[in-house]
């Protein structure tokens, strides 16, 4: 038979503090950010989402990611995808204020939901730690991850990350993936033209291809080739 054991006020002050750490270690992860300045992350929460859906509708999804460093990185892709994805990615600190408030007037004037308001940093933290389900729950947790980034990881590294992990199709993960199976070829040789049709494709990679000339993509590319002739070389 079990006996209640009493603890005294000064033991059960040290109990709570101590759950109090693994929680906040478990839940926020600042030690697994931290550490992601010495490794690359192998299999992120998204792929792992990925390989669950597909599991429960009786298919096996292989994941196709291969890591490369940002310089090996072709600068038409890496300044496409800030253009489209995060033009302020280098002056904010998580959170882009103004694209937020553009994404909100946005949907209301078409009174739906068709441009998000996500940094690059805040599609790192969702990518690795978290699923695409929308909640309220999740944007909150999103957001701690997105400053622990910031905090812990330079703009250099949350790029290289993002370039690495991002879905650019069914089970493809990552530029050179990505640009080994639409292109067949590495992603530092990526012409200006490829790049954008790449990133055309990022809203919705398992719907559209950038080598099919979808209503989509066209549309897609021929915004993307006005900014994209029209701003500034970014900073590496």
């Amino acid at each position: 038979m079990w006996k209640k054991v009493k603890l005294n006020k000064r033991k059960r002050n040290w109990i709570i503090a101590i759950a109090s750490i693994f929680l906040f270690l478990y839940i926020f992860k600042p030690i697994q950010i931290i550490m992601l300045n010495f490794y690359n992350p192998k299999m992120t929460s998204m792929m792992k989402y990925r390989i669950e859906e597909a599991k429960k509708k009786g298919k096996t999804l292989k994941i196709n990611q291969r890591w490369v460093p940002l310089s090996k990185i072709s600068p038409n892709l890496v300044r496409a995808v800030i253009i489209s994805e995060d033009a302020n990615f280098f002056k904010h600190n998580g959170f882009d204020i103004e694209g937020i408030k553009y994404a909100i007037k946005v949907n209301l004037k078409k009174r739906r939901f068709v441009r998000g308001g996500s940094t690059i940093s805040q599609q790192v933290a969702k990518n690795l730690f978290l699923n695409p389900k929308k909640s309220i729950i999740r944007k909150i947790y999103e957001a701690f991850l997105t400053v622990e980034l910031e905090l812990f990881l330079s703009k250099k590294r949350i790029l290289e990350i993002y370039l690495n992990i991002v879905e650019w199709g069914n089970g493809i993960f990552g530029a050179e993936s990505a640009s080994l199976y639409y292109f067949h070829k590495h992603s530092s040789s990526l012409d200006e033209e490829e790049a954008l049709r790449l990133t055309a494709v990022l809203p919705n990679p398992r719907r559209y291809s950038p080598i099919k000339d979808s209503f989509f993509l066209m549309n897609r590319l021929r915004k993307l080739r006005d900014n994209f002739y029209t701003n500034g070389i970014i900073r590496r």
